[in-house]
């Protein structure tokens, strides 16, 4: 059974969406992250994904407070990233609470920072993220593709222990237009012992269930819930997760 992760994307301590990474677009859905939590969790779902956009843009977290107000007000198993660039950021996640930190570009810039951070604190402490555009990496909020091909990313990373990862094909992220059903299909057959969470242009109920028939061990939802394309009483379903 698919894990349902709803996100919670942070600036100025607010809940808000961007519609492809651009923060010119910018929608505020609420002033209140860990009501917006107890919510999910209340609704029965166990992960939260949080991502800090101001820390994305200023380089180092900026909203550890509400990651440990959430992590010890609820049950959530909570993972968290954003503005990540050195192990001792990495370490004060893991102290505010959190299962896992979810690293992006970081993981394709500085393998050996990586390395070193995964042998101190332990591989599944890792949740690694694609940007993904025509299966190669982009970088630098989605301006640049890499000439890193996603397979090779993956199975870089897998080599060192890490097992969770997630994957955003950029060109449908915040549009609502269906998630990369071929991409993750691919990743899926070529990686059977990762855990591969969707990302990006989940649009409603029809999507989750194209997913979890391919497989995928979960999928974050922001937009459409937060628009209530899907509503937390369509995803009972998916909560009797282990």
């Amino acid at each position: 059974m698919m894990e349902i992760i709803p996100a919670i994307d942070l600036i100025d301590g607010a809940c808000v969406r961007l519609e492809q990474g651009d923060f010119g677009k910018q929608t505020t859905y609420s002033s209140n992250p860990l009501e917006m939590a107890k919510r999910f969790e209340d609704s029965g779902l166990r992960r939260l994904h949080i991502v800090d956009l101001e820390g994305a843009k200023t380089g180092s977290p900026k909203h550890l407070h509400i990651l440990e107000q959430i992590t010890t007000a609820t049950k959530l198993k909570v993972d968290f990233g954003g503005g990540v660039r050195d192990i001792p950021a990495m370490q004060s996640i893991i102290d505010a609470g959190a299962m896992m930190i979810s690293i992006g570009s970081l993981a394709l810039k500085n393998k050996d920072l990586m390395k070193q951070a995964i042998q101190k604190l332990g591989a599944k402490h890792f949740f690694l993220g694609a940007d993904v555009r025509d299966e190669h990496i982009t970088v630098s909020g989605w301006m640049e593709k890499s000439e890193t091909h996603v397979f090779d990313f993956i199975s870089d990373y897998e080599d060192l222990g890490v097992h969770n990862f997630f994957c955003t094909d950029v060109s449908k992220d915040g549009m609502l237009q269906g998630p990369s059903i071929l991409l993750y299909t691919k990743l899926i057959h070529q990686f059977p012992n990762i855990r591969l969470v969707a990302s990006g242009g989940v649009a409603n109920f029809d999507d989750l269930v194209a997913l979890q028939e391919i497989n995928c061990a979960g999928a974050i939802v922001g937009k459409a819930l937060y628009e209530n394309r899907i509503t937390l009483e369509e995803l009972k379903p998916f909560h009797h997760v282990g």
